[in-house]
C-alpha cells in the first residue's frame, strides 16, 4: 500500500503529518519525495545502508591545458556561464554548444551529479531520501528512482510528496493507492487545494483531505468543508492548532509521541481511518 501526503503549497504541516502517520505503522517505509526540501530524515537516527549517485543531464568542463583561449565558447554560450574559461556548473544547461565550437577539443561534457540517493534503516522501518547538490533542481526522474527503491516491497509505504502541482508532484502520485491532501483554513489554502485536487482527479486516484489548524479560522474551515462536500471529497480529519507541534519540530520528534498533543491524537485517528478505507476498498 502506498499513501502519498501532499499539499498545495509548502508550510501547511505536510511533513509533520506524514511523519506522524508513518510512526503509527510498524516497519513502514518512508520515502521523502519533497527532494528540494527533504526534512523527514531529521526526525530519525537511522543507519545508512546504501548510497547511490544520481545524474541528470550534462555539464561542460574546460581542459585549461588544451584551451587556447580563443573566446569562441564564451561568445557562443547563450547562458553566459563561462567566465575566465571556467564553467559555472550551477548554471550550465549542458547544451553542448561550447564543445561544438571549440577548435581544439578542450571541452568535454560530463555527467551532472545532482543528488545522492540514500537508504537508511530505522527502528521503525526504512527511510529513502535524496541528498541534493547545492543549486540542483529536483526532477520527476529522481523521485521515480526513489519510489522504485520500494516498488516490489509489501510493506506500507508513506510518501512525503512535493508541494504544488508540478512535475515532482506528478512523479510522487503516479501509481499510488491513495492521496491525503493537507490544507489550512485560509483563502490561499482553499485555492491551492482546488488546484492539487484537480491534478489528482486527472489521475483517478482516491483522495482524502485533512484541514490543519482548522480552529484558527472556522469560517474558512466551513468554506473548505462545503467545497469538499460539493465535490464528493471526504474530509478525513480536522487537526487543531497545538503548541506542542512547535515543540515537536524543535525536538525533531514525531508529534504522535507526545501523549498530550491534541494534534497528535487527531493524526493517529486519521491514520486509522486511512487504513480502514484501504482495507475496505483495495483488499
Amino acid at each position: 500500500m502506498q499513501v502519498t501526503i501532499l499539499s498545495g503549497k509548502g508550510g501547511t504541516g505536510k511533513t509533520t503529518i506524514a511523519v506522524g502517520i508513518a510512526e503509527t505503522i510498524e516497519n513502514s517505509i518512508k520515502i521523502d519525495c519533497d527532494v528540494d526540501a527533504a526534512n523527514m530524515y531529521l526526525y530519525y537516527k537511522g543507519n545508512e545502508i546504501k548510497k547511490e549517485s544520481f545524474y541528470s543531464g550534462k555539464i561542460a568542463e574546460i581542459n585549461l591545458d588544451k584551451c587556447i583561449k580563443c573566446g569562441k565558447c564564451v561568445r557562443n554560450c547563450k547562458f553566459e556561464v563561462i567566465k575566465d574559461y571556467k564553467v559555472d556548473s550551477l548554471k550550465c544547461e549542458g547544451c553542448g554548444v561550447c564543445k561544438l565550437v571549440c577548435p581544439v577539443g578542450a571541452i568535454e561534457m560530463s555527467d551532472n551529479h545532482i543528488a545522492d540517493i540514500i537508504e537508511e534503516k530505522l527502528d521503525t522501518g526504512y527511510l529513502i531520501r535524496a541528498d541534493m547538490e547545492i543549486g540542483a533542481d529536483g526532477s520527476g526522474r529522481l523521485i521515480t528512482k526513489l519510489r522504485n527503491k520500494a516498488k516490489n516491497n509489501d510493506e506500507v509505504i508513506i510518501i512525503d510528496g512535493s508541494p504544488g502541482i508540478g512535475c515532482p508532484v506528478i512523479a510522487s502520485i503516479t501509481n499510488t493507492d491513495l492521496c491525503l491532501v493537507v490544507t489550512e483554513p485560509t483563502l490561499s489554502g482553499l485555492n491551492d487545494l482546488e488546484r492539487v485536487l484537480e491534478l489528482i482527479n486527472s489521475f483517478k486516484i482516491k483522495v482524502l483531505v485533512c484541514i490543519n489548524k482548522y480552529d484558527i479560522n472556522l469560517n474558512m474551515t466551513e468554506n473548505i468543508e462545503n467545497y469538499c462536500r460539493e465535490n464528493n471529497i471526504e474530509i478525513i480529519g480536522l487537526i487543531p492548532y497545538d503548541d506542542i507541534v512547535t515543540k515537536s519540530i524543535n525536538d525533531l520528534k514525531p508529534i504522535i509521541l507526545y501523549e498530550t498533543s491534541q494534534a497528535g491524537i487527531e493524526i493517529k485517528k486519521i491514520a486509522e481511518k486511512i487504513f480502514k478505507i484501504y482495507k475496505e476498498e483495495y483488499l
